[in-house]
């Protein structure tokens, strides 16, 4: 994906934009070091957008800032995916469940599913699944519980970029994601929220299988 530069009031979300972009299609890798001045030398900016950058990327928690080591991409281990995709199991369903039962449109859901099925690498279909998921659970109805599930899409995003770089496992939760919009689509609203729930446990157990997601 080519990025060109942007307005100079833009200069920092540009950047912000393109390195999120590389970290959760695998471009930056976890662990990789982000290095002011060559960010700064490849987008054609100076360094403060990009030192703004990248606070706003580690408050998302997509990179870590240590005094000794400098910024690096986060790290996905069972721990860090097992908080983040707690906090998915606890919140995700009910805000897809509640979607459904107030006959939300589900027309963004069906394109974003287009998309994740005519994708023609991992990037583009993660982008994809990030954009259904979002889809079910965003006209919830509760605008805060939206923006807390918000908040941890990028991590989300960043533990199935490593995870399916391991376990290519798209196909089994492509075909989960057909069965929770069949379920929206007929109006169930339970069955809806408990799929949306099975098919996240189950995801990081089979990424993460020593991380015990549903037994604490």
């Amino acid at each position: 994906m080519a990025f060109a530069p942007s307005p100079i009031p833009s200069r920092t979300q540009y950047v912000l934009e393109a390195i999120k972009h590389d970290i959760l299609t695998g471009g930056l890798r976890p662990g990789q070091a982000l290095v002011e001045t060559e960010l700064a030398a490849r987008f054609g900016v100076s360094k403060t957008p990009v030192r703004e950058a990248l606070k706003t990327l580690a408050g998302s928690g997509l990179v870590v800032m240590s005094q000794y080591k400098g910024v690096t991409v986060r790290m996905v281990d069972a721990d860090m995916a097992r908080s983040v995709y707690d906090v998915r199991l606890l919140l995700e369903p009910e805000a897809v469940r509640r979607a459904v039962a107030s006959a939300a449109p589900l027309d963004a859901a069906h394109e974003a599913l287009r998309r994740a099925a005519g994708a023609e690498d991992p990037a583009e279909r993660s982008l994809a699944n990030r954009d259904f998921h979002r889809a079910l659970y965003l006209p919830c109805g509760n605008p805060l519980l939206g923006r807390m599930l918000d908040e941890v899409r990028d991590q989300a995003a960043l533990v199935s970029t490593v995870a399916w770089a391991a376990v290519p496992s798209w196909e089994r939760e492509a075909a989960e994601h057909e069965e929770i919009l069949r379920l929206a689509a007929a109006g169930d609203a339970a069955g809806a929220g408990l799929a949306v729930h099975d098919h996240i446990a189950s995801f990081v157990e089979r990424a993460f299988p020593h991380s015990r997601l549903n037994s604490e």
